[in-house]
């Protein structure tokens, strides 16, 4: 039963909660790619590759939250980055990744799974090529998002990545589901 859900069952998921939530979240979207073009010139939608299953490239979508031209940090480093009003409220309310819904709908991610590295993450990426969690495809929320906020170590993060990767079930999924929206009310970090 868990291996039907690994193989069949997360992936028709994914794709009813993704088209669903892009239907619903269609206005919500559309408002914020609007006032992020009108408050701050350069492209609304922020792209860049991250490492997906199996340790291959994908193209990671976001809202666009930090200056033009910056380059690849990992989330730990955003508090040296001067970021505006508007990209703060985006990031405190996760918001900027409603994008990656469509990377969801395309299957280069799940709705929960580890979330996807940067390739300059190499330890990260290392440790989880040695545990395995690299065999599964990265999500938009995962357990490391919802046990700490930015600012995990590589360590802590490969942790819940390899617990993630072998508990995975639809009621751990749910759980974790459900545990985001909590999430969302904690004491957010220093931008």
């Amino acid at each position: 039963q868990i291996l039907m859900y690994k193989q069949f069952g997360k992936r028709v998921i994914d794709l009813i909660a993704s088209c669903i939530a892009l239907l619903i979240l269609l206005p919500l979207i559309l408002f914020v790619a609007l006032l992020i073009r009108v408050t701050d010139p350069g492209p609304i939608i922020f792209k860049q590759s991250r490492v997906g299953r199996d340790g291959l490239l994908f193209i990671f979508y976001k809202f666009r939250s930090m200056p033009v031209n910056t380059g690849d940090i990992s989330s730990d480093k955003v508090g040296e980055i001067n970021i505006g009003l508007i990209g703060k409220i985006i990031r405190r309310t996760n918001i900027d990744e409603l994008p990656q819904l469509f990377n969801i709908l395309i299957g280069d991610m799940s709705i929960v799974g580890p979330r996807p590295s940067i390739p300059s993450q190499i330890e990260l990426i290392e440790i989880r090529k040695r545990d395995g969690s690299i065999q599964c495809l990265p999500g938009l929320t995962g357990l490391a998002q919802i046990s700490s906020f930015d600012g995990m170590s590589v360590n802590e993060k490969a942790v819940f990545d390899k617990d993630y990767a072998n508990s995975i079930s639809f009621m751990n999924d749910l759980i974790i589901i459900f545990r985001t929206f909590s999430y969302l009310f904690k004491k957010p970090p220093v931008y």
